[in-house]
């Protein structure tokens, strides 16, 4: 239908135009055409008012004017609209501005590139294209989708749900799909209705537990699909709201300010500058000028006497400006004359296209921001301000640009300030489990209800935190009685995070464990207190005195290796005495030539002077040769120490209860069968031996999943019952503060062994609680305060009979361990080395002995002297020996020297001369 010229037709008037020079300037009057359909009204007064401002500001285009040439068309009616721009085009203007509606849109954009007329939008395309007539200043569908992208990624997002409209929600949304992709959670993707009745599908999306939503819709049903969610209790402190229009500004939020809900959306346009507040009070009076009435559309704004402007219309009066600064810049380059085109000719205006590549590079600021275009004459470097509703309305917390992201401005302290105002007056539902001593049931003859009737550290917790943070709070027994664990196969949880995840309350509070599982599920405070798992069994039975425990400080390897030495070093001091010239003794001293020596020590004799020495009494023999006294200095000196390290020992074994208790730690127990031992079911001591890698737990888990009848309590409570009644047959894993707890009220129990893992008890909340910063900040500073430790004080010594078994303390961890071996094998060591030592000396003495009487008696050999000397070493009966005299060399009998001093052998008549045997006498009983 449309024809159209050559591109190098259109080249060619360029260049004519360019030579012949720009002598008269712009036309007089420009004529600028608008299609607007009967609900853009808005659109058209900004359009008016634009054209208004440009006329009278002479800066830009001081010798022409603008004329707005409007045309009025139906939304759907294609074929009108494009009579109405063959109308314009035969009326001469320079460009064609809107419509809004797409369906006509394409239609006039289609004409205007075939005329080669300029073409501006301000509504939101997702089929822009580079190559046509078209500019539109409204921000590029993939720069939109990338803002959605980036905000949720800062918000940490992992699943959410897509509420959109229509079908260009999709397209608007595809790079939040893309960028979030496969992953393990899933993203909802749900369509309204057509009618007005959007409560079915809000309320499948809150049955699925979902509580992010990024809501795609028109701004004039955004009311009414927050509204109809607040109805169906989908407007709560935990959920979050996406919303992708940029109108959200014009929406009358005011009944959803107080509910704590986050709602948060995107502005091109910001209404408190002064700029854009004054162009809208112009409008205002620009509608009555044209005899209009002001009337405001259902559920839009209106502050100080000033409706909000909308983006589109902000656009549109930032359109005119940019077509009027790109016709003055292209003025001062090239003759422009503006003529009719006819529908029906070939013929294009030929400054058409040059206007639309002026209008692609300039840059500008408008109502909307700066005003640039990329290479692909699509709008770029646009900043968007995120809006979040408060109570105070939507307040600005941060920028999103297309190069940096999103920039939250809002400041840390300014956010919890806000979080803190919220929780102002606001009542909590406080889910909790009856379990001593962080919730129970008051002792009182009255019936008591609501809060009163609840007591416990939990419950005095929660107190102190309210009056830090100002909120009210109810308290809630869970109707199940479980704290909460993930069914494997529904992968649903019941208990207290049941009640959490459907938002039935707002806090947890009981002796609940943060695990892996949980803290996915839902959010949790910094832990009020840290603990572990540990045993609780029965304490040791006290075992009677023994008979024999005198021999307990000494090991029984250490009483044998001691009588081995008694017995060792008694025979070598024999050994050395009769080996030793020097242990043999003139018995009567007063007779200076003796007969006969004799030796003190004989083998009884040996026995008793170690024996004695050993008892600490002494004993009346005393060695003489160096090498025996080296023997007793060594053995009083292994005495010494033995003695005094079993006295040292006897004492405490004497002074210590010696209790008896058949484990010891968490592997003495994996290691029998006989005691049985459990965990409370479905908690997350059981969770921790069911999922543990380390062998001895996973051993322990299948012996209790496996052990029937079960060993798993219901609580602990029943768990502590089985200990007492099991004496000695049952031992039950728990977490350390209620074993605490427990053996303080409950003197036959103890704690066995050490902690098995580490782990801390928080305050649980629904997932994406805002509250959650504030209630740790609350629970550091008791920490700091030291009214955490002061509570514990108070629930676990004092209050419900504590204290009870605080001087019954166990000795056992005190008692003294029997010395062995390796205690006192260095006394032995010393002990051989001084026999080793005797045992040369004597050597010694002996060789030196037999070489003296050799040298004295040169008739005998120093060979033949140590035989005589040896063999007589060697008699082991009898405790004498002949006597070594001095003779006249040659005489064979006695001499005068042979008699003795005091009564000879002639006063004796038991004894006779044998004459000499060698160079000794050896005396006989004779019985004639």
């Amino acid at each position: 239908m449309f024809a159209t010229r050559s591109p190098l037709w259109a080249l060619w008037a360029s260049l004519l135009a360019v030579v012949l020079g720009a002598a008269t300037g712009l036309p007089d009057v420009i004529r600028i055409g608008g299609l607007f359909h009967p609900a853009d009204d808005r659109q058209e007064v900004a359009f008016r008012y634009a054209v208004e401002r440009i006329n009278l500001d002479r800066g830009l285009l001081p010798r022409s004017r603008l004329s707005a040439q409007i045309e009025r068309i139906s939304p759907q009616d294609s074929f009108h609209a494009s009579k109405r721009v063959c109308h314009l085009l035969r009326a001469g203007v320079a460009a064609i501005f809107g419509p809004q509606s797409g369906q006509t849109a394409s239609h006039v954009q289609s004409i205007c590139d075939t005329m080669e007329i300029p073409h501006l939008e301000t509504r939101w395309d997702f089929r822009l294209r580079r190559e046509s007539c078209l500019v539109n200043l409204y921000p590029h569908p993939t720069a939109l989708s990338r803002a959605y992208v980036d905000v949720v990624r800062a918000w940490g997002w992992k699943s959410f749900t897509i509420v959109y409209e229509s079908n260009e929600g999709l397209v608007r949304l595809q790079e939040l799909l893309k960028a979030h992709g496969p992953s393990e959670f899933p993203i909802a993707v749900r369509q309204l209705g057509e009618g007005s009745d959007y409560r079915p599908l809000l309320k499948q999306i809150k049955n699925s537990a979902e509580s992010h939503i990024v809501l795609d819709c028109s701004t004039e049903r955004i009311y009414d699909v927050l509204k109809q969610a607040q109805q169906i209790g989908m407007m709560s402190d935990y959920h979050s709201y996406l919303i992708t229009s940029l109108d959200l500004h014009t929406v009358d939020l005011e009944e959803f300010k107080y509910g704590g809900t986050n709602i948060t959306a995107f502005r091109l346009v910001d209404p408190e500058k002064a700029e854009v507040q004054k162009v809208v009070r112009d409008w205002m009076h620009g509608e009555m000028r044209y005899g209009r009435k002001p009337e405001l559309a259902p559920h839009v704004l209106k502050k100080d006497n000033l409706t909000f402007i909308k983006t589109e219309t902000a656009l549109m009066y930032d359109a005119v400006h940019l077509f009027a600064k790109a016709l003055h810049d292209l003025d001062s380059s090239q003759r422009i004359d503006v003529k009719p085109l006819s529908c029906d000719a070939s013929d294009t205006w030929p400054h058409g296209y040059s206007l639309i590549n002026y209008m692609k590079i300039v840059e500008m600021k408008g109502l909307t921001g700066v005003i640039k275009f990329d290479n692909q004459g699509f709008r770029s470097n646009f900043m968007l301000d995120v809006v979040e509703l408060t109570r105070d309305g939507l307040q600005k917390i941060g920028t999103w640009n297309s190069t940096a992201g999103v920039n939250f401005t809002r400041t840390y302290g300014e956010a919890y300030t806000q979080i803190v105002e919220s929780l102002q007056n606001k009542t909590f539902v406080v889910t909790t489990i009856l379990s001593s001593p962080y919730c129970m049931r008051k002792d009182s003859s009255e019936k008591l209800s609501g809060n009163d009737q609840f007591e416990g550290y939990g419950v005095d917790l929660v107190e102190e935190i309210s009056r830090i943070l100002g909120f009210n709070y109810t308290f809630k027994l869970v109707p199940d009685g479980r704290y909460g664990s993930l069914n494997r196969e529904t992968k649903e949880w019941d208990g207290m995070m049941k009640e959490l995840l459907d938002q039935k309350a707002d806090l947890a509070i009981a002796d609940l464990t943060i695990t892996y599982d949980r803290e996915q599920a839902v959010d949790f405070t910094m832990p009020f207190m840290n603990l572990g798992i540990s045993i609780l069994y029965r304490k040791p039975i006290k075992q009677p005195p023994n008979l024999f425990s005198f021999l307990s400080p000494l090991s029984l390897d250490v009483w044998i290796y001691m009588a081995t030495a008694y017995l060792g070093v008694s025979v070598l001091l024999f050994i050395l005495a009769r080996f030793s010239p020097y242990e043999w003794d003139n018995p009567h001293p007063c007779n200076e030539v003796p007969d006969v020596l004799e030796n003190q020590f004989s083998l009884l004799n040996s026995l008793w002077f170690t024996i004695g020495s050993l008892m600490q009494q002494g004993s009346d023999i005393a060695p003489k040769a160096v090498s025996t006294r080296m023997v007793a200095g060594m053995w009083w000196f292994f005495t010494l120490i033995m003695i005094s390290s079993y006295t040292a020992n006897l004492a405490a074994f004497l002074t210590v209860e010696r209790m008896d208790s058949p484990i010891e730690s968490a592997e003495d127990l994996a290691k029998q069968t006989k005691i049985k031992y459990g965990a409370l079911r479905g908690g997350s001591t059981a969770a921790f031996f069911r999922d543990s890698n380390f062998s001895t737990y996973q051993r322990m888990w299948s012996f209790m999943e496996s052990a029937r009848p079960s060993v798993f309590a219901s609580s602990n409570i029943e768990g502590v019952d089985r200990v007492v009644k099991g004496k000695g047959s049952y031992a039950f894993l728990m977490e350390s503060t209620s074993i605490e707890y427990v053996i303080e009220r409950n003197c036959e129990l103890t704690q066995v062994g050490g902690l098995l893992d580490s782990k801390g008890y928080g305050i649980a909340m629904p997932p994406n609680s805002p509250y959650r910063t504030a209630i740790s900040g609350a629970v550091l500073k008791l920490q700091e305060e030291g009214k955490l430790h002061i509570l514990k004080t108070r629930w676990w010594k004092e209050k419900r009979g504590g204290g009870s078994c605080r001087d019954d303390t166990s000795k056992s961890s005190s008692a003294a361990n029997e010395l062995g071996l390796a205690n006192v094998g260095g006394v032995f060591v010393v002990l051989m080395g001084g026999m080793g030592v005797a045992c040369v000396i004597a050597v010694c003495e002996f060789v030196w002995k037999s070489r003296k009487v050799a040298v004295e008696d040169r008739s005998t050999s120093l060979c033949s002297e140590m035989a005589t000397e040896l063999k007589m070493a060697m008699r082991c009966r009898g405790s004498t020996r002949p006597a070594r005299n001095k003779k006249n060399k040659g005489s064979k009998g006695g001499s005068s020297q042979g008699g003795l001093a005091c009564g000879g052998p002639s006063d004796n008549p038991h004894f006779v001369s044998l004459g000499h045997y060698g160079q000794y006498g050896f005396a006989t009983k004779d019985p004639s």
